[in-house]
């Protein structure tokens, strides 16, 4: 198992507490794993192996369970004297899951822990039962760090990164010999994404348009878009599509967490944005088995991976919008806040001028840095550090 240290210290954070743990993240990113994890700890711990009661619904053997009444009695069985964790895995899959969480969440010797991939569990009627009484855990795939100590190739950072982006970071990408299996295996995932995830759940019937707005939307990573847009761009290439199917198409990627959405954040004015956003994929190896080298920007699919990390360390992440100019990220967490700049170099004396121009438009003094592939010392411009994006990747 490639150990998830960061995703386990949350969970054992959590453990005994008073509130449902909900981890969530797309197919394949290494949920359940991470719960194999938390219950190897529990048993170093002392606790009993029949005192963890561990469902996954894609398992046939729990076919029966997916009835939620069955689900509960079954349970109920189980539950005698003593405390139980229990851990519902793609627990979506069981219609009216949330009244079987809510029932088990009034007993005092249960810890619960359930998880899906896709962002529909956590609205409508699961938000209505469960308000105030769960935790999100969204689960990421591997980041660049646990990528290069899990092939302990520290030594050559910038090798590693090509690699990295090229072949994608889900965690079992690891354990394949040929780009051929990683190919089919990142086909396998993306296929029951849009099949299962995405067309079954909103009950959407042409997989040919679909796709063709997931192919815009990986050709566009880290531009400003709006619904309007992708479909007047589309209906000009001749993929007639309607605004509010747009939406629909984009709020089904996000909920599958297929993509993330970065709303806009007016820094001088201190506002949040509701018109136009970014979007970044969950996973570059996507991109590159759907589109391969075309529209290649290096720039792009650094932010990308930024935005990833940032999320990942528990940042609230904005795109900066300074006057007219515009600020790649905003991180928030707590009190803290940080700015950041992303290019794949700025060698070049315009490209760093550029740069430096919107963090410069910032009056406050947090802090504020660019991002960059060039291997370079780190260098200050009056409090604006500019450092290699790698060695912020492994060691920040």
């Amino acid at each position: 198992m490639i150990k998830r240290d960061e995703y386990l210290k949350k969970l054992i954070g959590y453990r005994n507490k008073r509130i449902i743990k909900v981890i969530t993240g797309i197919r394949r990113s290494g949920k359940s794993t991470l719960l194999e994890m938390y219950r190897s700890y529990l048993l170093d711990e002392g606790v009993s192996a029949d005192k963890i009661i561990h469902i996954n619904f894609e398992d046939l053997k729990y076919l029966e369970l997916l009835d939620y009444k069955k689900l509960y009695t079954f349970l109920e069985d189980i539950i005698k004297d003593g405390f139980y964790t229990i851990i519902l895995d793609e627990v979506q899959n069981v219609e009216n899951f949330q009244l079987v969480v809510n029932s088990l969440f009034l007993k005092d010797n249960i810890d619960i822990f359930i998880t899906g991939s896709n962002a529909y569990m956590l609205s409508g009627e699961l938000a209505t039962y469960l308000s105030g009484r769960y935790v999100e855990i969204n689960i990421l795939p591997l980041s660049f760090k646990e990528y290069v100590v899990y092939l302990g190739k520290l030594d050559n950072l910038q090798k590693s990164y090509n690699n990295y982006i090229q072949l994608g970071s889900f965690p079992y990408l690891l354990q394949l010999d040929t780009e051929e299996q990683i190919k089919e295996y990142l086909r396998g995932i993306y296929s029951t994404v849009v099949l299962k995830d995405i067309m079954s759940r909103n009950k959407i019937s042409d997989v040919m348009m679909l796709e063709s707005v997931i192919n815009f939307m990986l050709d566009n990573i880290g531009n400003i878009l709006s619904t309007k847009k992708v479909s007047d761009t589309m209906t000009s290439h001749g993929r007639k599509i309607n605004v509010r199917t747009v939406e629909s198409y984009l709020t089904a990627l996000v909920d599958s967490y297929i993509f993330y959405e970065v709303k806009r954040y007016d820094v001088k004015g201190r506002q949040h944005l509701k018109t136009l956003s970014k979007y970044y994929v969950v996973d570059i190896g996507f991109r590159n088995l759907l589109l391969g080298k075309k529209g290649y920007d290096i720039g792009f699919i650094l932010e990308n991976i930024v935005f990833l990390e940032l999320i990942r360390r528990g940042y609230n992440v904005y795109v900066g919008k300074v006057g007219v100019l515009e600020i790649d990220f905003v991180a928030t967490k707590g009190d803290e806040t940080r700015y950041f700049q992303v290019a794949a170099s700025v060698r070049d004396q315009v490209t760093l001028d550029r740069e430096l121009k919107s963090l410069i438009a910032v009056s406050d003094s947090y802090e504020k840095s660019i991002l960059t592939l060039d291997d370079d010392p780190v260098m200050d411009y009056d409090g604006i550090k500019v450092m290699n994006v790698l060695d912020f990747l492994v060691n920040n």
